[in-house]
Protein backbone atom coordinates (compact mmCIF):
# COMPACT_ATOMS: atom_id res chain seq x y z
CA UNK A 1 0.00 0.00 0.00
CA UNK A 2 3.11 2.41 0.89
CA UNK A 3 4.70 1.62 -1.94
CA UNK A 4 1.59 2.15 -4.48
CA UNK A 5 0.89 5.90 -2.46
CA UNK A 6 5.08 6.49 -3.32
CA UNK A 7 4.12 5.35 -7.22
CA UNK A 8 0.99 7.75 -7.10
CA UNK A 9 3.28 10.88 -6.00
CA UNK A 10 6.45 10.30 -7.63
CA UNK A 11 3.81 10.51 -11.14
CA UNK A 12 1.82 13.45 -9.89
CA UNK A 13 5.33 15.21 -8.99
CA UNK A 14 6.70 14.33 -12.48
CA UNK A 15 3.23 15.44 -14.20
CA UNK A 16 3.96 18.98 -12.61
CA UNK A 17 6.98 19.73 -14.03
CA UNK A 18 6.30 18.54 -17.31
CA UNK A 19 3.32 21.10 -17.37
CA UNK A 20 5.73 23.80 -15.82
CA UNK A 21 8.17 23.19 -18.30
CA UNK A 22 5.57 23.70 -21.16
CA UNK A 23 4.15 27.00 -19.70
CA UNK A 24 8.00 28.31 -18.88
CA UNK A 25 8.85 27.56 -22.41
CA UNK A 26 5.70 29.64 -23.94
CA UNK A 27 6.85 32.96 -22.80
CA UNK A 28 6.53 35.85 -25.15
CA UNK A 29 8.24 35.11 -28.85
CA UNK A 30 9.70 38.04 -29.61
CA UNK A 31 10.97 39.32 -26.27
CA UNK A 32 13.76 37.77 -24.08
CA UNK A 33 14.42 39.19 -20.75
CA UNK A 34 17.66 38.61 -19.28
CA UNK A 35 19.42 39.71 -16.24
CA UNK A 36 23.17 41.12 -17.27
CA UNK A 37 25.84 43.46 -15.99
CA UNK A 38 26.48 46.46 -16.03
CA UNK A 39 22.61 46.79 -16.25
CA UNK A 40 19.61 45.67 -13.74
CA UNK A 41 17.78 43.97 -17.24
CA UNK A 42 17.93 43.48 -20.82
CA UNK A 43 15.19 43.18 -22.82
CA UNK A 44 15.86 41.32 -26.73
CA UNK A 45 13.95 41.41 -29.56
CA UNK A 46 14.96 38.11 -31.55
CA UNK A 47 12.32 37.80 -34.24
CA UNK A 48 13.27 33.98 -34.89
CA UNK A 49 9.66 32.80 -33.93
CA UNK A 50 7.34 35.78 -35.55
CA UNK A 51 5.87 34.76 -38.72
CA UNK A 52 7.25 35.54 -42.43
CA UNK A 53 5.71 38.95 -43.35
CA UNK A 54 4.62 40.11 -39.92
CA UNK A 55 5.86 42.62 -37.30
CA UNK A 56 6.53 41.65 -33.69
CA UNK A 57 4.15 42.55 -30.93
CA UNK A 58 3.99 46.47 -30.25
CA UNK A 59 5.96 47.58 -33.25
CA UNK A 60 4.88 49.73 -35.53
CA UNK A 61 5.57 51.52 -38.89
CA UNK A 62 5.38 55.21 -38.97
CA UNK A 63 7.32 57.92 -41.28
CA UNK A 64 9.04 61.51 -40.82
CA UNK A 65 8.31 63.65 -43.43
CA UNK A 66 6.24 60.95 -45.55
CA UNK A 67 5.40 62.07 -49.26
CA UNK A 68 3.31 58.36 -50.85
CA UNK A 69 2.89 55.14 -49.26
CA UNK A 70 4.82 54.32 -45.84
CA UNK A 71 7.69 51.82 -46.65
CA UNK A 72 7.14 48.19 -45.66
CA UNK A 73 8.77 46.45 -42.73
CA UNK A 74 8.80 43.04 -42.11
CA UNK A 75 10.11 39.72 -40.97
CA UNK A 76 12.35 38.07 -43.00
CA UNK A 77 14.34 35.11 -43.53
CA UNK A 78 18.03 35.76 -43.86
CA UNK A 79 20.35 32.68 -43.16
CA UNK A 80 23.16 35.03 -42.55
CA UNK A 81 21.37 36.46 -39.43
CA UNK A 82 23.49 36.71 -36.51
CA UNK A 83 21.21 34.72 -34.27
CA UNK A 84 18.50 32.37 -35.95
CA UNK A 85 17.56 32.55 -39.36
CA UNK A 86 14.76 35.71 -39.49
CA UNK A 87 15.42 39.46 -38.83
CA UNK A 88 13.55 42.37 -39.26
CA UNK A 89 13.82 44.50 -42.66
CA UNK A 90 12.80 47.40 -44.14
CA UNK A 91 12.32 45.69 -47.93
CA UNK A 92 10.40 48.64 -50.19
CA UNK A 93 10.84 51.60 -49.47
CA UNK A 94 7.48 52.33 -51.52
CA UNK A 95 8.23 56.14 -51.96
CA UNK A 96 11.08 57.96 -54.04
CA UNK A 97 11.26 60.82 -51.54
CA UNK A 98 14.52 61.64 -50.21
CA UNK A 99 13.77 63.27 -47.14
CA UNK A 100 11.67 60.54 -46.16
CA UNK A 101 12.87 58.92 -42.25
CA UNK A 102 11.09 55.52 -42.50
CA UNK A 103 10.48 54.13 -38.87
CA UNK A 104 9.78 50.97 -36.95
CA UNK A 105 9.11 52.32 -33.67
CA UNK A 106 7.19 51.55 -30.22
CA UNK A 107 6.41 53.20 -27.06
CA UNK A 108 5.34 50.07 -25.01
CA UNK A 109 9.58 50.52 -23.60
CA UNK A 110 10.04 54.13 -21.90
CA UNK A 111 13.63 54.38 -22.32
CA UNK A 112 15.84 57.33 -20.78
CA UNK A 113 19.66 55.77 -19.78
CA UNK A 114 20.99 53.17 -20.55
CA UNK A 115 22.48 51.12 -23.83
CA UNK A 116 20.73 50.38 -27.16
CA UNK A 117 22.61 47.41 -29.72
CA UNK A 118 21.57 46.55 -33.15
CA UNK A 119 22.79 44.18 -35.27
CA UNK A 120 22.43 45.60 -39.00
CA UNK A 121 22.95 45.06 -43.10
CA UNK A 122 22.87 47.70 -45.07
CA UNK A 123 21.22 45.87 -48.35
CA UNK A 124 20.75 48.47 -50.93
CA UNK A 125 19.79 52.01 -51.93
CA UNK A 126 20.94 54.41 -54.70
CA UNK A 127 20.04 57.74 -52.78
CA UNK A 128 20.80 56.56 -48.87
CA UNK A 129 21.92 52.69 -47.74
CA UNK A 130 22.40 51.44 -43.74
CA UNK A 131 20.57 53.13 -41.12
CA UNK A 132 20.23 53.10 -37.41
CA UNK A 133 18.28 53.21 -33.62
CA UNK A 134 16.17 56.20 -32.62
CA UNK A 135 15.68 56.79 -29.13
CA UNK A 136 14.13 59.00 -26.88
CA UNK A 137 11.13 59.19 -29.33
CA UNK A 138 8.30 61.64 -28.22
CA UNK A 139 6.43 60.81 -31.59
CA UNK A 140 7.33 59.72 -35.36
CA UNK A 141 8.92 63.87 -35.73
CA UNK A 142 10.94 64.63 -32.27
CA UNK A 143 13.37 61.50 -31.25
CA UNK A 144 17.21 61.07 -31.07
CA UNK A 145 18.48 59.14 -34.37
CA UNK A 146 22.12 57.60 -34.71
CA UNK A 147 23.05 56.12 -38.26
CA UNK A 148 25.51 54.45 -40.32
CA UNK A 149 25.36 55.55 -44.04
CA UNK A 150 28.11 53.05 -46.49
CA UNK A 151 27.59 55.60 -49.16
CA UNK A 152 29.24 58.48 -47.58
CA UNK A 153 31.14 56.42 -44.94
CA UNK A 154 29.87 57.72 -41.73
CA UNK A 155 28.60 57.57 -38.26
CA UNK A 156 26.17 60.11 -37.44
CA UNK A 157 24.14 61.42 -34.53
CA UNK A 158 21.25 63.59 -34.82
CA UNK A 159 18.28 65.29 -33.45
CA UNK A 160 15.22 65.27 -35.18
CA UNK A 161 12.92 68.18 -33.57
CA UNK A 162 9.39 69.31 -35.20
CA UNK A 163 10.40 66.84 -38.27
CA UNK A 164 13.64 68.73 -38.82
CA UNK A 165 17.07 66.80 -39.07
CA UNK A 166 19.98 68.65 -37.04
CA UNK A 167 23.62 67.20 -36.72
CA UNK A 168 25.12 67.30 -33.77
CA UNK A 169 28.35 64.71 -34.45
CA UNK A 170 29.74 62.74 -37.36
CA UNK A 171 32.20 60.15 -37.55
CA UNK A 172 34.42 58.60 -41.13
CA UNK A 173 34.50 55.02 -40.93
CA UNK A 174 34.41 52.95 -43.74
CA UNK A 175 32.24 49.81 -43.35
CA UNK A 176 31.65 46.88 -45.75
CA UNK A 177 27.73 46.86 -47.20
CA UNK A 178 26.17 44.19 -47.34
CA UNK A 179 27.98 42.78 -43.99
CA UNK A 180 26.55 42.40 -40.31
CA UNK A 181 27.80 45.42 -37.94
CA UNK A 182 26.82 46.54 -34.56
CA UNK A 183 25.78 49.71 -33.68
CA UNK A 184 25.33 50.44 -30.11
CA UNK A 185 24.28 53.95 -28.07
CA UNK A 186 25.11 54.58 -24.41
CA UNK A 187 23.23 57.66 -22.79
CA UNK A 188 23.62 59.05 -19.44
CA UNK A 189 21.99 62.09 -18.72
CA UNK A 190 22.80 64.35 -21.59
CA UNK A 191 25.83 62.04 -22.67
CA UNK A 192 25.53 60.44 -25.64
CA UNK A 193 28.30 57.98 -26.89
CA UNK A 194 28.24 56.31 -30.16
CA UNK A 195 29.91 52.83 -30.79
CA UNK A 196 30.20 50.70 -34.10
CA UNK A 197 31.63 46.96 -34.40
CA UNK A 198 32.91 48.03 -30.63
CA UNK A 199 34.85 51.22 -31.25
CA UNK A 200 33.62 54.32 -29.47
CA UNK A 201 33.32 57.09 -32.86
CA UNK A 202 31.48 59.88 -30.54
CA UNK A 203 31.17 61.14 -27.74
CA UNK A 204 28.52 64.10 -27.33
CA UNK A 205 26.15 66.11 -25.11
CA UNK A 206 22.82 67.52 -25.77
CA UNK A 207 20.01 68.67 -23.50
CA UNK A 208 17.16 69.06 -26.30
CA UNK A 209 15.22 65.52 -25.28
CA UNK A 210 15.25 65.45 -21.66
CA UNK A 211 12.37 62.98 -20.77
CA UNK A 212 12.09 59.30 -21.56
CA UNK A 213 10.53 57.82 -24.74
CA UNK A 214 10.28 55.00 -27.14
CA UNK A 215 12.73 53.30 -29.33
CA UNK A 216 13.25 52.14 -32.63
CA UNK A 217 14.65 51.79 -35.80
CA UNK A 218 15.49 54.21 -38.96
CA UNK A 219 15.92 54.27 -42.49
CA UNK A 220 16.13 57.43 -44.75
CA UNK A 221 14.79 58.01 -48.71
CA UNK A 222 15.35 54.34 -50.95
CA UNK A 223 17.93 52.41 -48.40
CA UNK A 224 16.98 48.90 -47.43
CA UNK A 225 17.94 47.78 -44.58
CA UNK A 226 18.44 44.22 -42.02
CA UNK A 227 18.15 44.29 -38.45
CA UNK A 228 18.38 41.76 -35.88
CA UNK A 229 19.04 41.32 -31.78
CA UNK A 230 17.63 44.61 -31.18
CA UNK A 231 18.45 45.25 -27.51
CA UNK A 232 17.40 47.59 -24.68
CA UNK A 233 19.13 47.51 -21.85
CA UNK A 234 18.68 50.56 -18.67
CA UNK A 235 21.60 52.13 -16.87
CA UNK A 236 22.41 50.33 -13.44
CA UNK A 237 21.58 52.38 -10.62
Amino acid sequence: MLQSKKVKMLAILLVTFVLAAIVGCNGTPDQLTTTNEPSKTATLWNVDNIPVGKLPAGWNVDATNQKGPLATWEVITDTTAPSGDQVLALTHPNHTYGRTFNICWMDTISFLDGEIQVQFKAISGEEDQGGGVMWRVQDENNYYIARFNPLEDNFRFYTVYNSVRTLLADSKITLSPEKWHTLKIVQNGNKIEGYLDGNKLFDHADDLFTEAGGVGLWTKADAVTSFDDFTVRPLKK
